[in-house]
C-alpha cells in the first residue's frame, strides 16, 4: 500500500509517520520509507544519528540514473532529457517493486535496522543554499514523484511518505499517488486548517483521507476534532514518553509504547489494508496521464523542445500483474 502522513509545520506527522513505519517493521511488512519533507527529519525518527542522517543519498542528486534505469526500453521517451516528474510508464518501462534489488534502490535507497524489524530509507536531499534563485523545492521532490508513478506494490507490502508540509504537494499530482492519505492534525484552528485545504482540494480526484488527531489531552480537544473533521477523524493520540525519549535519541524498545498509541497504530494500518480491496488502476493511470499532460501543456515541453503528449501510452494500465521487460 502507498500511504502518505501529510499536515501543517509542527503537527506530529514526521513523528507520527515514523511510528506507523516502526509498527509495519515490527511485523516483518516489507516497507520503503520515503522521507519529502523539505526538512529532512525522518530519518532522525527512525533512529539515525546526525553523521548517519546526513549521509544518506539525495534522492534528486541520482535523477538521471533513475530516469534511465525506469526509461527502460519505452519507445515513447526518446531520451531521458524528455522526462519530467510525471512521465508516466508505457510498454518497455522498468517498474520499482518494494521486494527487491535494482540499481535505484542501490544507489538511493539505504537499510535501517530498527529494535524490531527493519526497512528501506530513501530521501529527496534537503533544500540547500545552492538551490536558492535556481529551482523550487518541488524539483527535488519530483524524483520521488517518477518513482510512485512507476512503483507496483501489492497486498501487505508498504511504502510510507513523509510529505511536504501544508498543501504543497498539490504544486503537482503527487497528492493522487496514494491509497491513503493521513492527515495529522493538531485540535486548533490552525491544526485543521490544512485538513479543509486537503479535503478541499483533493475532492475530485477520489482521494481517500482520515484525519489522525495528535496532541490530544482530553475530551475537549477529542470534541473539536470531532465537530470539524467528521467521520473522517479516524484516530487520536496523546501524550508519550515514548515519543519524549525518542526526541532525545534515548528510545526505549519499540515494544514499550504505550498501549494506547499502539492501538492508535494498528488502527492506522487496518485502514491502509481496508483500501487495498478497491484500488482502481485504471483510475490510478489516468490521473498519472492527466497531470502529465498538464505539465506538458503548462512548462514541460517548452524546457524540454518536445511533445511529451507523446509519450503517454494508450493501451498501458499500471498493475500489479504487468511484466517486467526483456
Amino acid at each position: 500500500m502507498k500511504i502518505a502522513f501529510v499536515g501543517k509545520g509542527g503537527s506530529g506527522k514526521t513523528t507520527l509517520s515514523s511510528l506507523f513505519i516502526r509498527h509495519l517493521a515490527a511485523t516483518g511488512a516489507p516497507v520503503v520509507a520515503v522521507d519529502a519533507d523539505i526538512n529532512q527529519h525522518l530519518g532522525a525518527a527512525l533512529g539515525l544519528d546526525e553523521t548517519e542522517a546526513a549521509g544518506l543519498p539525495a534522492m534528486g542528486e541520482h535523477l538521471p540514473l533513475i530516469k534511465e534505469y525506469l526509461r527502460g526500453t519505452n519507445p515513447r521517451i526518446t531520451s531521458t532529457g524528455t522526462m519530467i516528474k510525471t512521465t508516466p510508464p508505457g510498454e518497455g518501462s522498468r517498474l520499482l517493486r518494494v521486494c527487491e534489488d535494482n540499481p535505484v534502490y542501490d544507489v538511493c535507497a539505504r537499510p535501517v535496522e530498527l529494535d524490531a524489524g527493519a526497512l528501506r530509507l530513501m530521501v529527496t536531499g534537503p533544500f540547500t543554499e545552492s538551490d536558492l534563485g535556481v529551482a523550487c523545492y518541488h524539483s527535488k521532490t519530483g524524483a520521488v514523484e517518477l518513482c510512485l508513478n512507476h512503483l507496483v506494490d501489492g497486498r501487505d507490502e508498504y511504502v510510507v511518505v513523509d510529505m511536504t508540509a501544508g498543501s504543497d504537494s498539490f504544486a503537482s499530482g503527487m497528492f493522487t499517488r496514494f491509497d491513503i492519505t493521513f492527515l495529522v492534525a493538531e485540535p486548533t484552528r490552525k491544526g485543521v486548517s490544512v485538513y479543509r485545504q486537503y479535503k478541499e482540494y483533493a475532492r475530485d480526484f477520489g482521494v481517500t483521507l482520515k484525519v489522525v488527531g495528535n496532541k490530544v489531552q482530553g475530551p475537549d480537544d477529542l470534541d473539536f476534532l470531532r465537530e470539524e473533521a467528521g467521520d473522517d477523524l479516524l484516530t487520536t493520540v496523546g501524550h508519550s514518553d515514548w515519543v519524549r525519549a525518542m526526541e532525545k535519541a534515548r528510545p526505549p524498545r519499540f515494544g514499550l509504547l504505550e498501549d494506547a498509541n499502539h492501538r492508535a497504530l494498528r488502527t492506522l494500518r487496518t485502514a491502509a489494508d481496508a483500501t487495498y480491496e478497491s484500488r482502481d488502476w485504471e483510475r490510478y493511470t489516468r490521473q498519472m496521464v492527466h497531470f502529465h499532460l498538464k505539465n506538458a501543456r503548462s512548462w514541460g515541453n517548452e524546457r524540454t523542445g518536445a511533445d511529451l503528449a507523446a509519450q503517454v501510452d494508450p493501451g498501458f494500465v499500471l498493475r500489479e500483474t504487468v511484466a517486467a521487460p526483456a
